[in-house]
């Protein structure tokens, strides 16, 4: 969908149309994030894990001056305590160029208005250590960091032997 405006920031669902640029918007910031590396997946998986019959992501895009220059992925998760769900927020992207004018903050808004309308529990996210604006707005907007929790993974060959261990039980 096209913004109504060409000059005020909006803040529409994404297209299918617009998943090459939010790709681009994706490299961008894994570039800052010093992760570019670790981009491997591709347009067409984004297309389908956000528009297939396997859709668990939800894209968002920042609009001005008839542009994307922004955009947020989030999925949901499920609090078993709170009984609810929730959303997580995987990326939130504005270019450069575009920060400081209030449009990172606008997006996130926008999630937690998205989980209040729908009775979800919760919005979360995580952020790099080092990266202390991004933190200092965080909490700017009354985020507490969950020091007490921490974050398991397992990724390519890892998540390939679990997954192997699974059919030999």
């Amino acid at each position: 969908m096209e913004p109504t405006s060409t000059t005020a920031f909006q803040i529409l669902p994404a297209t299918e149309q617009d998943i090459p640029r939010v790709y681009e918007l994706i490299v961008e910031l894994a570039v800052y994030e010093k992760l570019k590396h670790q981009v491997v997946g591709t347009v067409e998986e984004l297309i389908n894990f956000s528009f297939g019959p396997n859709k668990v992501a939800h894209v968002h895009v920042g609009w001005v001056d008839g542009k994307i220059i922004g955009y947020s992925l989030h999925f949901l998760n499920f609090s078993t305590f709170l009984c609810k769900p929730g959303i997580y927020l995987e990326d939130i992207y504005i270019q450069p160029e575009y920060r400081a004018k209030g449009y990172g903050k606008k997006m996130l808004l926008h999630l937690c208005h998205i989980a209040k309308q729908n009775n979800y529990g919760r919005v979360e996210w995580q952020v790099l250590n080092w990266n202390e604006p991004s933190i200092k707005f965080y909490e700017s907007l009354g985020a507490v960091p969950m020091k007490e929790w921490t974050q398991y993974r397992l990724v390519d060959e890892t998540l390939t032997k679990a997954a192997e261990k699974f059919l030999e039980l």
